[in-house]
């Protein structure tokens, strides 16, 4: 039977598009699903402001008469403007070890991106960089986090057969947390808060993130703005990410510095690892919420790093020392014995060389991809 493509135009079909990984994993022990009620917010226009400057579709393959694969496409006028790289976006890709399959997924956007006037489309790629990105190429025997999904091995060959060349690489580590921090990271850490008369902000409580929250967010912007396909948080996303993180924030795992004024100079995120957690819950919110708060949910030695922010005028005057100092002794009291970093550039040299104090492993890699289109429908060509 043929394949053939639905748009996705009902919340119904929505849920089927938000649930057909959880049916493609079954069994997997690595993969993680997400909860349904933040997937069906985040691809929803009403609910998530990141969709106000985007074009957006999402399609669903089906196969014999099931669900077969699936794809986002999005073309973010916002990067648009910043990056000047006419570029529509493809995310949210699942599909079946079958070429027809991935083949009418990638089509389907590929043309729509071409109706819309654009020269190229890569991925895959969300709204904005809260949302996941790559997809997996290397560690495939290992645990997904909830920021970052599990994809199969066959969807490189796919995508590479389709003509996708390589655009970015990130790379993920582990490591080891120690039973002391190396006397090196004290050291410094002591000497650039008295240099720069710094001074580190601890928190209790989840309501004292809030004066704290629109510094994060402008340093997220400042620091984050020349990083690839970065686009801006504007005040809406902010409250909207917020509102989605925030039940699930641990304050004692966060650490701010600020100087004289009391102005954030930067800051550090790291939270427990929600991975058997949602395991757990299998995308139910109600359900992670009451394994969460009745302490039934399964115990955790790993923890999630996030972020990590400085502003650029503190940039590579110690203050990830600080930041590493402050957080692991954190997690060296609470018995933690792993931590996840967030996705790094291959190049990012400088984050990267922070691991040599510690006992690590590179241990998961994930890929963008790019496809230029020989030719393009803009308005402007024929001007």
């Amino acid at each position: 039977m043929s394949v053939i493509i639905k748009e996705v135009e009902s919340r119904d079909a929505l849920k089927a598009f938000v649930r057909f990984p959880n049916e493609l994993y079954k069994g997997i022990p690595q993969y993680v699903p997400p909860i349904e009620r933040d997937e069906l917010n985040i691809l929803s226009v009403q609910k998530n402001p990141g969709l106000k400057n985007c074009q957006v579709k999402y399609w669903l393959a089906y196969k014999d008469g099931k669900i077969a694969g699936r794809m986002a496409g999005i073309i973010n006028n916002e990067f648009i403007e910043k990056w000047a790289k006419r570029y529509a976006r493809f995310g949210w890709v699942d599909f079946i070890d079958d070429e027809d399959v991935s083949r009418i997924l990638f089509e389907t956007a590929e043309k729509w991106a071409i109706s819309n006037g654009m020269d190229a489309i890569n991925g895959p790629l969300g709204f904005t960089d809260f949302d996941p990105e790559g997809i997996m190429i290397e560690g495939f025997d290992e645990l997904a986090t909830i920021i970052e999904r599990y994809n199969h091995p066959y969807y490189a060959t796919h995508i590479e057969k389709m003509g996708y060349k390589k655009d970015a690489d990130w790379f993920e580590y582990q490591l080891n947390i120690p039973a002391a921090l190396p006397e090196n990271i004290k050291r410094v850490s002591k000497y650039v808060l008295k240099k720069h008369k710094l001074r580190v902000v601890r928190i209790k409580k989840l309501t004292e993130i809030e004066k704290f929250a629109d510094g994060v967010f402008k340093l997220l912007n400042d620091l984050y703005g020349l990083m690839y396909g970065f686009v801006p948080i504007t005040p809406e996303l902010k409250n909207f990410y917020i509102r989605k993180y925030l039940p699930l924030i641990d304050p004692k795992l966060m650490a701010f510095i600020v100087d004289e004024k009391d102005t954030l100079v930067a800051f550090g995120v790291t939270m427990p690892s929600y991975s058997e957690l949602f395991k757990q819950a299998k995308g139910s919110w109600l359900r992670l919420l009451w394994l969460k708060f009745t302490g039934q949910a399964v115990k955790t030695d790993t923890v999630d790093m996030y972020f990590i922010g400085v502003l650029p005028e503190y940039i590579n005057h110690g203050l990830s020392s600080v930041l590493i100092n402050t957080v692991g002794q954190t997690l060296i009291d609470l018995g933690y014995k792993k931590a996840e970093t967030n996705i790094e550039f291959e190049s990012n040299e400088a984050v990267q060389s922070l691991w040599k104090h510690f006992d690590y492993r590179q241990h998961k890699r994930r890929r963008c991809y790019l496809k230029s289109f020989i030719s393009s429908s803009r308005t402007e060509d024929n001007i």
